[in-house]
């Protein structure tokens, strides 16, 4: 075996490991934000949740660091909020592409309510947000979001297959481009985004329309020290 496939398969480890224990605390969260149980049992689960986390946080990155799941060109976030499988947070949603747009599908429990019953709306921006940077990526220029808005047109049901799909605008003509020293174009474009029910995917719930732009070498410089944001 090659040093890069032991690499590879030494990834492949980690990616696994992360997303095992990604889809454990996810389902504690999932279970803690349902129970009922009496005061005792919930007081008991606490204790023995604090516990287990020194033993995590031995060996720990901070700001800015690269985890060991996200070499340099790998392209994905395993911790990202809304398709990390690390992240407990993350539903996590699977994102295709569809005839160049970009397709996500997830549930979200009760973890993510705003009115009882139905998806908070920030979280209805978050999930739009990642997917309009998808369909911004998807086109070669991995962009940074500079506006969204959102129209809410109904309630997003919980426990409910959703479908978020966004897809590539028209570039703003009215803004001067932004070019760095290689004279590369950094003219905003629009991305546009629809959440609807995946049984319903014609009745829109929530739409939005972003602003996505390309960071020229000095912008990525100053907020990420050097380093391509995008790999």
């Amino acid at each position: 075996m090659t040093q890069q496939e032991d690499q590879q398969e030494e990834l492949a480890e980690r990616r696994a490991a992360v997303a095992e224990l990604g889809a454990a605390v996810r389902a504690l969260t999932d279970a803690a934000v349902v129970s009922e149980v009496d005061d005792a049992t919930l007081r008991s689960v606490a204790a023995a949740v604090a516990e287990l986390v020194p033993s995590l946080t031995a060996a720990r990155r901070e700001r800015h660091e690269r985890p060991a799941t996200d070499p340099p060109g790998s392209g994905h976030r395993w911790y990202n909020p809304v398709i990390g499988a690390g992240n407990p947070m993350a539903p996590p949603v699977h994102v295709e592409l569809v005839d160049g747009r970009a397709v996500g599908t997830c549930v979200l429990g009760l973890a993510y309510e705003g009115p009882r019953g139905y998806v908070h709306g920030g979280i209805s921006a978050l999930l739009l947000d990642q997917i309009l940077g998808h369909a911004h990526g998807a086109s070669g220029r991995p962009g940074m979001t500079i506006s969204l808005s959102l129209r809410y047109r109904g309630p997003v049901p919980l426990n409910t297959p959703l479908r978020i799909t966004g897809w590539l605008g028209e570039s703003d003509p009215g803004r001067p481009s932004d070019a760095d020293d290689h004279g590369d174009d950094r003219q905003p474009s629009h991305a546009i985004g629809t959440i609807s029910t995946a049984d319903e995917p014609d009745s829109v719930l929530v739409e939005a329309r972003g602003k996505f732009i390309v960071p020229n070498r000095k912008q990525v410089q100053r907020i990420f020290g050097g380093e391509d944001f995008a790999r």
